[in-house]
């Protein structure tokens, strides 16, 4: 058996006589139970191009346009997810971030 410190930041600190290898042992099952849990973000690229046609969202290289087509993206995905970000121009690029709806 050994002293472990539980917790050394409370008033008084907290210790407990313990098998110290047993004591390691439930800690790691613990973290790894946590990070099985843990949600796992997964990041997708769509990309419309100057030669997009209609029917994949008709996309022409001027700001407005662009964000209106984002925004109506967004708009037919409103049953899946949700816009976190709005359009944002960046460079030659302009970019959006889209969240799922939480399912229960």
């Amino acid at each position: 058996m050994d002293l472990v410190e539980i917790s050394p930041n409370a008033e008084p600190p907290v210790c407990k006589v313990v098998d110290y290898k047993k004591f390691l042992y439930d800690q790691k099952k613990k973290q790894k139970e946590l990070k099985a849990k843990a949600a796992k973000t997964v990041i997708k690229e769509i990309r419309f191009g100057p030669q997009t046609d209609e029917h994949d969202f008709n996309l022409i290289l001027f700001k407005e346009q662009g964000e209106i087509l984002l925004l109506r993206f967004v708009n037919e995905l409103e049953d899946y997810g949700k816009a976190e970000q709005l359009p944002l121009l960046e460079g030659k690029k302009m970019i959006m971030v889209i969240a799922p709806k939480k399912t229960k």
